[in-house]
């Protein structure tokens, strides 16, 4: 393997440069268990999908660090070599921790995927609640980097939705597991876009996060390998409330197909409910199988004459507290 940096020939384990201390490009290939976390790597192999390769909706995280080749000549390799190595642990432990997975490192960045190889309803707001928990911890830790005085540690992280290819996992997690498409290809270029510290979301990310983000659209840009200019929108914070439900009856641009049947279920029991007649519905599927939009449904159909309507969330990410007897 050769190092993307200065061209030193490592060997095919490595995983940094002996040379300059750079992050080797290539799939991850240390055992599982140095890297993701043993819940998270039982939610993997026990998910049939990660097992075959599918083509999947995922959100494409990629990110590297600004200005590193001028910061590994002022540092020089061996802080180097451990400053990307506290860096990509800390990257990890924030990727975990929304169960998205790190699959490829990337010079000195890395690609990530959130919704494969476990699906997940709201990968878009995991991605951006992972990035902004990325950069907030390389803030608070800079002291830990020990950097020369003047030098900042910042990263450009750019991300986009869409779908795309996903390649099969062995059973021991070591088998090339990553994304192709131009899902991916457009994350990287917005990731290429973004200035130091900064977060570029695609038209299409935020679209699915705008509720819970606050944004900078920066109008529309001409990327390379598109044919038309692409939205694209800077991340600046994380709201401490979701934005007004009213956008869930906004046009949805499709119809809803094969789903006639529930639909109707549903409609049939919000006519009962305008009688007088109260019910409980339980809507139970696997992540992405359509349960929001089945409710989205609901709401566009009595959005003219609508009763008082409620709405109460649960984060799908995060621990529950525990107590001791």
């Amino acid at each position: 393997m050769q190092c993307p940096r200065c061209r030193h020939e490592a060997g095919p384990a490595a995983r940094f440069c002996e040379a300059c201390g750079a992050a080797l490009t290539g799939t991850l290939t240390a055992p599982p268990a140095s890297y993701t976390p043993k819940h998270l790597a039982e939610k993997i192999l026990t998910s049939r999908a990660a097992i075959e390769g599918e083509r999947k909706q995922v959100t494409v995280l990629f990110c590297d660090l600004a200005e590193s080749t001028a910061l590994a000549e002022r540092v020089g390799p061996e802080a180097m070599h451990g400053l990307l190595n506290h860096f990509f642990e800390l990257a990890l432990k924030e990727l975990h921790r929304y169960e998205g997975t790190m699959n490829q490192f990337l010079g000195d960045g890395f690609m990530a995927l959130f919704g494969a190889p476990v699906a997940h309803e709201d990968h878009a707001r995991r991605a951006v609640l992972a990035a902004v928990g990325m950069r907030r911890t390389l803030r608070e830790q800079r002291g830990a980097f020990a950097l020369p005085p003047g030098v900042e540690l910042r990263v450009r992280m750019g991300l986009n939705t869409g779908l795309v290819v996903v390649g099969t996992i062995g059973d021991d997690l070591r088998m090339d597991y990553t994304a192709v498409g131009e899902t991916t290809n457009l994350a990287a270029r917005l990731q290429q876009l973004a200035a130091p510290d900064a977060i570029y979301l695609s038209e299409t990310t935020h679209h699915l996060v705008e509720r819970y983000v606050q944004c900078e659209a920066l109008g529309e840009w001409k990327v390379k390998g598109k044919t038309e200019p692409v939205g694209v929108h800077r991340l600046m914070a994380v709201r401490t409330r979701a934005g007004d439900g009213s956008q869930d009856v906004r046009p949805l641009g499709s119809p809803l197909v094969g789903r006639e049947k529930e639909v109707a279920a549903l409609r049939g029991c919000l006519e009962r409910l305008g009688e007088g007649h109260g019910a409980i519905v339980t809507i139970r599927g696997e992540a992405g199988l359509g349960k929001s939009r089945l409710v989205t449904e609901a709401i566009r159909t009595y959005v003219d004459v609508r009763p008082l309507w409620l709405e109460g969330r649960a984060l799908s990410f995060g621990q529950n507290p525990r107590t001791s007897s």
